[in-house]
């Protein structure tokens, strides 16, 4: 019995000893010396000159500067984000491809019925980086929320609403917007801020929930109105814009964030190097600003911290999404 018991602790030992060499010691390796080559990737699952996009090329360029290593910026929009997230969760855990997201991130946990990858799961939380909210922008024939609402309850009524795409947080917050304001409209999906936008200039779409940044220059050249903002505060960039509390709608307030993501798995020691950079970038004075200057609020957290934001605001959105009746993709 005991040589039966001698045996199973040495076949136990080297199991565990197969183990370490074939899979655990090349991560550790690899964790002494991350950033060991270049470039880093940075995935954005939206387009080009979105929020979003943005955000990641800010603070990463930054931290790219602190540590001497090149970041590339890498949009990989469609299907709601979750082609690009879809690619980061099935990235080699080596910290050399990283996702940078949205609120969208946790609200497609809900939206999708049948995601390729774990929400909960498959990622490793870096940082929040910025707290922005949307705005509700609209062609120029409405002046008001009230015109709007007016307008999509008409019989026949044929509002256009656009959003990143099917199940991304634009469109829950345009579902919960239309809700509590009792209007009817239809969504339009696109793969990015900027496309939705030009299609409101133009005419053919009637509302986009946009980020501040991609919205004030806009509403400053007269192209579009933006009636009202998702946050329970008036924002100083756009002062004279009411809240939806302030229209009537405290219901439809929703928070819009941007964070960075590792793959699952990812060594420790990697994810807290990039939270430290991350931070550090957060801290200056002239990044802060440039986000302040987009809209924006920033937002630095550990990842632990980081990590149980994101599952309770999967959970906040799960329960928005059941509330309102949306049915998953």
């Amino acid at each position: 019995m005991r040589g039966r018991t001698a045996l199973t602790i040495r076949r136990s030992a080297s199991a565990f000893i197969f183990i370490f060499i074939t899979v655990l010691a090349p991560l550790a390796a690899n964790a002494q010396v991350w950033p060991g080559k270049e470039p880093i990737k940075i995935i954005v699952p939206f387009s080009a000159g979105s929020a979003t996009d943005i955000i990641a090329r800010t603070v990463f360029n930054q931290v790219g500067d602190q540590i001497g290593q090149t970041f590339v910026v890498e949009n990989r929009g469609g299907a709601g984000t979750t082609l690009g997230a879809g690619m980061v969760a099935r990235a080699d855990p080596d910290g050399y491809t990283l996702l940078v997201n949205s609120t969208s991130q946790v609200v497609v946990a809900s939206t999708y019925a049948h995601l390729s990858y774990s929400v909960a799961n498959d990622f490793a939380g870096i940082s929040e980086l910025a707290d922005i909210p949307f705005v509700i922008a609209t062609s120029t024939k409405y002046n008001t929320l009230a015109d709007l609402i007016a307008a999509g309850k008409k019989p026949g009524s044929h509002i256009l609403y656009g959003s990143a795409g099917a199940g991304s947080s634009g469109q829950l917050f345009m579902e919960r917007l239309r809700l509590a304001a009792g209007f009817a409209a239809t969504h339009v999906p696109f793969r990015g801020t900027p496309e939705g936008m030009n299609e409101l200039i133009a005419g053919r779409l009637d509302v986009y929930p946009a980020p501040v940044l991609n919205a004030l220059p806009l509403a400053k050249a007269g192209k579009i109105h933006v009636l009202a903002i998702s946050s329970a505060k008036r924002l100083a960039l756009m002062p004279d814009v009411p809240t939806l509390a302030e229209e009537g709608l405290p219901n439809a307030l929703y928070n819009f964030w941007v964070g960075a993501f590792a793959p699952a798995k990812t060594p420790n020691p990697i994810v807290d190097r990039l939270n430290r950079e991350v931070v550090a970038a957060l801290s200056r004075k002239d990044i802060a600003d440039k986000i302040r200057n987009l809209g924006g609020e920033p937002t630095p957290m550990t990842p632990a911290e980081f990590d149980a934001f994101v599952r309770k605001e999967i959970a906040t959105n799960a329960a928005i999404v059941k509330a309102s009746g949306f049915k998953p993709q």
